[in-house]
């Protein structure tokens, strides 16, 4: 065993801002705290992205802890693959702060040791007063299992597991899902595949305006209400609506963004809605979102009632049942948004509680 003063599990986004805010806080790596990860590199789970998706495609990446990412400035490369440019970032992240990542380090529970917490991972036991969880979605992807599905004598996949369009060549494939993620796959495919289907629980909600500041505010804030209330978040991207760039808008007039609702069943070649209308599919692709990956936590018994996990006042990061326990890159600030700013609040926060800076 070994003990530290915080753990912070995870690195990407939010896992780096908090590591930046424990490291200019006076905490030393080591004694003050750990970064433990569970990749074989920086990145996060933008080593995993897609190989088509480019930096001029991405949400936008916010500069982390401060590092400039120079990913708007001059001499950005707007056609980099986003799984290059952004692991190439973080790993600059880590250098300039000397964060020390641990990795590949995967933590198996987390319990209760009696005042300190237990950290059990395939690399040893961590005790630590102090848990900071950044551990996202990306391992944790999410789809849905309609009647048939075991029936399917295609190929289907989420698309954590989309290979490119290439794959898809000569293919009649169906997308489900109605985020940023299904339009972007949908476009990408459209030239390469026999035909496509694009199917949503809801109608997509189309946006004209800029994604700026006030409306990622205003999408944070929907998901807040939830975790408040105690229920499970949905996903910060899932509430920011579809922006209609000029590339959408051609999608919409050539017909490859027309959205139909939700089938009843899959069949052997294909779905098949409640009216008996059939669509002959090669591929089901389940651009259907993440869900949170806290398996570790479970020993903590930190969920409520409603299912969620109750952090405190608005922007804290801190669980009510275990403040021992502070999450980021959980509800709202499961984004680009949100992660940045909820890192530093909880850095602060567990700062405030230590007597001293450990290792300082």
């Amino acid at each position: 065993m070994e003990r530290t003063g915080v753990v912070v599990v995870g690195a990407g986004q939010a896992g780096l801002s908090a590591a930046a805010g424990l490291r200019r806080g006076g905490l030393e790596p080591g004694p003050g705290f750990v970064v433990l990860d569970g990749e074989d590199g920086p990145g996060g789970a933008w080593r995993h992205r897609w190989p088509t998706l480019r930096m001029r495609t991405v949400n936008g990446i916010h500069d982390v802890a401060g590092v400039r990412s120079g990913f708007d400035g001059p001499g950005a490369d707007p056609d980099r693959p986003a799984r290059d440019a952004v692991p190439a970032y973080f790993a600059r992240i880590e250098d300039e702060l000397d964060l020390r990542v641990l990795r590949p380090v995967h933590v198996r529970r987390v319990s209760d040791a009696g005042g300190p917490l237990a950290v059990d991972t395939d690399r040893g036991t961590w005790l630590t007063d102090h848990l900071v969880n950044a551990t996202g979605t990306w391992t944790r992807p999410f789809r849905p299992t309609p009647p048939g599905l075991d029936t399917f004598a295609g190929w289907s996949l989420h698309a954590r597991a989309y290979p490119g369009p290439e794959a898809m060549a000569g293919r009649r494939v169906v997308v489900v899902g109605g985020g940023i993620t299904a339009v972007q796959l949908l476009l990408e495919i459209a030239p390469y595949a026999a035909a496509t289907t694009w199917v949503t629980r809801r109608p997509p909600e189309w946006h004209s305006g800029p994604f700026d500041a006030a409306r990622g505010r205003a999408a944070v804030a929907r998901v807040e209400e939830r975790v408040r209330a105690g229920l499970p978040p949905r996903s910060v991207v899932g509430v920011t609506g579809l922006g209609l760039t000029p590339e959408v808008r051609a999608g919409i007039a050539s017909g490859v963004l027309h959205r139909r609702p939700v089938f009843a069943r899959v069949v052997p070649d294909g779905v098949v809605w409640d009216d008996g209308t059939h669509e002959p599919a090669d591929v089901l692709l389940w651009a259907t979102g993440w869900r949170p990956a806290l398996g570790h936590l479970a020993p903590l018994r930190l969920r409520g009632p409603g299912g969620g996990i109750v952090l405190g006042p608005p922007l804290d990061t801190g669980v009510v049942a275990d403040p021992r326990v502070h999450l980021v890159g959980y509800g709202p600030s499961a984004s680009t948004i949100g992660a940045d700013r909820a890192g530093r609040a909880a850095a602060r926060a567990v700062l405030a509680r230590l007597p001293v800076a450990a290792g300082a």
